[in-house]
Parts: structure tokens; sequence; C-alpha cells
């Protein structure tokens, strides 16, 4: 396992707490080099994943439960950084981010103020 980059250890990692439990989906950005390496491990294991361009050399890879896929395919269609206020919620919601800090981001990128206090 030493000649495996570690961009790749990152990714298994990111399996073995999938397959433990310990998240229903996850989302991987990674260099896009590695894309075949990365979906190989995924079909291997019969993990659902969905691929979608981040950057000029990078891939955001989400993979986990097909009902948190099937919503990802109705919610990302787009480039993470426009999602919709509401989107980027649910989007970290699906991830199983903290709930309270979700709600915190989404009143900051709704209302363009910072912080919410009873908007």
């Amino acid at each position: 396992m030493a000649d495996v980059p570690i961009e790749m250890k990152v990714l298994m990692n990111h399996i073995y707490e999938y397959q433990k439990g310990v998240r229903q989906m996850v989302l991987y950005t990674f260099n896009r080099r590695y894309a075949a390496y990365a979906i190989k491990r995924l079909e291997h294991r019969g993990i659902n994943y969905v691929m979608h361009p981040a950057g000029a050399d990078t891939v955001n890879l989400f993979f986990g439960s097909k009902e948190c896929l099937d919503a990802i395919r109705l919610v990302v269609n787009k480039s993470l950084s426009d999602l919709t206020p509401e989107e980027d919620f649910m989007l970290g919601a699906l991830l199983g981010y903290d709930i309270r800090m979700q709600c915190e981001r989404y009143c900051q990128r709704k209302t363009k103020m910072g912080r919410c206090s009873g908007c």
C-alpha cells in the first residue's frame, strides 16, 4: 500500500467509514487523474456513486446510499459554488454536516449579512 497515492488512501478511508455505517454519503474532491482508480474501487465494492467536474484538474465524487445519490442527481446539476442557499443547505444535510452550522451557513448565504438574528 506504500505505492498508493495519499489521495487514494483518503478515498479508502472514506469507503471504510461508509461501509461501517459512519456515513450514509461521502463527498470527496480529488485530482481527476485518479478517477478511473476510484471508480474501480467503488464498483468492486458495489458502492453507488456520482461524479461531477469540480475544477480544471479535480472532480467531486459523491458515493453512498442510493437514496442520497438520487437526491444528489436532482440537486447538484451545476458547480457546487453555484448552488442556491437552499441547495447548499440540502447538500450539507445529506452529507451529515452539523445541522446548526448548516442553518447558520444558510442564513449567512441567504441574507448576505453574516450572522442571522431573527431574519
